[in-house]
């Protein structure tokens, strides 16, 4: 039915780009091995060109902590109202220098630090993706409810999404 397409380079990178971009908060988990993972919701500061996805982070918070102790790090991206869903497994990559903080800071930060952007615990985590898997609609969820309707009626299934890999590498 044409439901999967694996998604390579510029195209995988465009995909995160612009699901990251749409749903901008996704639960952050840490320390995959633990059970339960230790997870969090995470804002998306910025989506770079290469495809890696940035966030402001207190260098006193857990989820720095348990970065440094294991850096494997998994997003996990939902938006029910569209019907999009993202998972992606990366790399991440603490940096605690002022310059990284200006070029990514959102005035919506200054909620967890007291002295805005220029406070010492603001840090920067840049989550390099790994690996990734999405699942969208076609053609959005107004459309994907009317073929879900359709194939109610008439008893054929319904092609309203598509799902992949996405190799950003």
């Amino acid at each position: 039915m044409g439901n999967h397409k694996d998604l390579f380079s510029e195209e995988a990178i465009a995909k995160v780009k612009d699901m990251a971009k749409d749903i901008k908060t996704c639960m952050f988990c840490t320390e995959l091995s633990v059970r339960p993972v230790p997870t969090r919701p995470m804002a998306v500061s910025e989506v770079d060109d290469n495809g890696n996805l940035w966030f402001i982070s207190s260098a006193e918070s857990n989820k720095n902590f348990e970065i440094k102790h294991d850096n494997e790090v998994q997003l996990i991206f939902a938006e029910n109202s569209g019907a999009k869903y993202l998972s992606l497994l990366g790399e991440a990559v603490i940096y605690t220098d002022q310059s990284h903080v200006d070029d990514i800071w959102k005035p919506v930060a200054k909620a967890w630090f007291e002295e805005g952007k220029k406070d010492p615990n603001a840090t920067v985590i840049k989550v390099i993706p790994k690996d990734a898997y999405y699942w969208d609609t076609k053609n959005g969820k107004m459309i994907a409810m009317l073929k879900m309707a359709a194939s109610a009626v008439t008893g054929k299934k319904a092609d309203i999404g598509v799902e992949g890999k996405l190799n950003v590498e």
